[in-house]
This record gives C-alpha cells, sequence and structure tokens, in this order.
C-alpha cells in the first residue's frame, strides 16, 4: 500500500469518529494531582552509584592485575632495582643542570 493512501484512510478513519465533548469527572483534578508526586530524581545518589561501580570495576581490574603478576610464570629476574631506575629517570633532569660539586 502506498503512503498516501495510507494517510488518507487513516484520515477518513478519524473524521469518522470525532473525539467526544464528555471529560471524565474530575479530569483536570487528578492530573494537577500527580504533578507534585513526580519524584525529583536524587543527584547526589545519582553520582553516588556511579562512583561505586567505578571503584568496584577499579577493585576487579586490580585484582585480575595482581593475580596475572603472581600467576605469571618468572622468565628472567630482573637485573636491576625498579624503584632505583625510577628514581634515576625522574631525577635526571635535575642533576643535568647542576654540577655535582655545587651547593644550594
Amino acid at each position: 500500500m502506498k503512503l498516501d493512501q495510507l494517510q488518507q484512510k487513516l484520515i477518513a478513519a478519524a473524521r469518522a469518529n470525532p473525539p467526544s465533548d464528555r471529560v471524565p469527572f474530575a479530569f483536570e483534578k487528578r492530573i494537577m494531582a500527580r504533578l507534585p508526586a513526580r519524584l525529583v530524581p536524587d543527584e547526589w545518589g545519582l553520582w553516588a552509584s556511579a562512583l561505586w561501580r567505578g571503584a568496584a570495576s577499579c577493585v576487579a581490574i586490580t585484582l585480575l592485575f595482581s593475580a596475572w603478576t603472581f600467576m605469571a610464570p618468572n622468565i628472567a629476574a630482573p637485573t636491576s632495582d625498579l624503584s632505583q631506575d625510577f628514581e634515576n629517570t625522574l631525577l635526571a633532569a635535575v642533576d643535568q643542570d647542576q654540577p655535582a660539586d655545587s651547593a644550594w
């Protein structure tokens, strides 16, 4: 069926059945009574639930990686201390600007 024919049939059906002028008793009062009863969303609750979901996923990822670290076979023992390498990398720029024998 073509769209134009369908539209004409629907308009003809709507014209054949006009809406009633009669309104149910106290209809407007029932509608107005429902308006203040609408729940206001709790914004703090939404934030809290989102943060708890984020915290739960972070804990799950941490546990997964911790288990992976402990369960993984130790292929080769590290030859240097990671903390010393990290500290040397961070302080490389500071050490570069000042000579070794200078004092503050």
